[in-house]
């Protein structure tokens, strides 16, 4: 919200959209949306990426995942464009594939949220330091887990601790994260 304040930039508009939508803000995440769409009608970017990312983030939060692969259809010729967003880095593309693998997982398709979180994986160059590329492995490790691939489940989940091993240790996600892979 703070560089929403700074800016109503394209890509901070974006950035901040898609985080507020991971967050679970969807409203906020789908005004920005909206708002996106009308300032920037004629944007590629805007067009096929960033608009059709955050309305299935939205739609997922409504626990429309049929719906939401099916929004992210318009990005996949795009998605492995180089963003403005990318530019320095900071924060990569793919983020159509992350949320296309969590609709999928949700929806009980593991095979094809696998190869989504799998094409992140692929694609480093174009992920950059996105925090989707760490999670990309942990998100992996959930679909092994849940599809009762134990092995396969582990070495994800492995990879994952092993790249966030300095992290903060009280961060939901990586508290889940151990708790899950203690699990298995």
């Amino acid at each position: 919200m703070a560089a929403l304040d700074l800016s109503k930039g394209r890509d901070v508009q974006y950035a901040a959209g898609f985080a507020l939508g991971l967050a679970g803000n969807y409203s906020r995440s789908e005004a920005l949306a909206d708002d996106l769409e009308k300032r920037f009608p004629e944007d590629t970017f805007a067009k096929f990426s960033y608009v059709p990312v955050l309305r299935a983030v939205a739609l997922m939060g409504r626990t429309k995942y049929p719906d939401s692969v099916a929004g992210l259809e318009i990005a996949r010729n795009y998605e492995l464009a180089v963003n403005g967003l990318n530019f320095h880095n900071y924060l990569g593309g793919l983020h159509s594939a992350y949320v296309r693998g969590e609709a999928f997982a949700a929806g009980h398709r593991y095979g094809e949220a696998a190869a989504e979180f799998q094409k992140i994986l692929d694609h480093r160059g174009i992920v950059g330091l996105d925090p989707i590329g760490a999670l990309a492995h942990l998100q992996l490790g959930r679909v092994f887990a849940l599809s009762g691939n134990k092995a396969r489940a582990k070495a994800a989940y492995e990879t994952f601790l092993a790249l966030w091993k300095d992290a903060d240790p009280t961060t939901p996600v990586l508290k889940n994260a151990k708790a899950e892979y203690a699990r298995l």
